[in-house]
């Protein structure tokens, strides 16, 4: 899975369809735990939905800019819109859910 800055992810953004970004730390216990669950959900929806990871060490300013205080935390966004918003480990399923309601 592709880890984005500031630039990479305003290009992103701007293409239609649903956007997912996790925006994570390399400390971070429960990151690390998501982490291959998100890629299997990556692998599942490919073409479907594009997801990213964000490292809020490296890109400080745009995690602030969605309000972003814990991590993990995704967000969904659907044609440029942020329309979703969650914290913490989730399990796969639910995960998965999350994102194809958006779909």
């Amino acid at each position: 899975m592709k880890v984005i800055k500031q630039a990479e992810f305003e290009e992103l953004k701007k293409q239609p369809g649903v956007l997912v970004v996790d925006f994570f730390a390399t400390w971070c216990g429960p990151c690390k735990m998501l982490s291959p669950v998100l890629e299997e959900v990556a692998e599942e929806l490919a073409g479907k939905a594009a997801i990213v990871k964000v490292d809020v060490d490296e890109s400080g300013e745009l995690a602030s800019s969605y309000g972003i205080m814990s991590v993990p935390t995704l967000i969904v966004f659907k044609d440029g819109e942020a329309v979703k918003m969650s914290a913490g480990f989730q399990p796969k399923e639910q995960l998965k859910a999350m994102i194809e309601a958006y779909l």
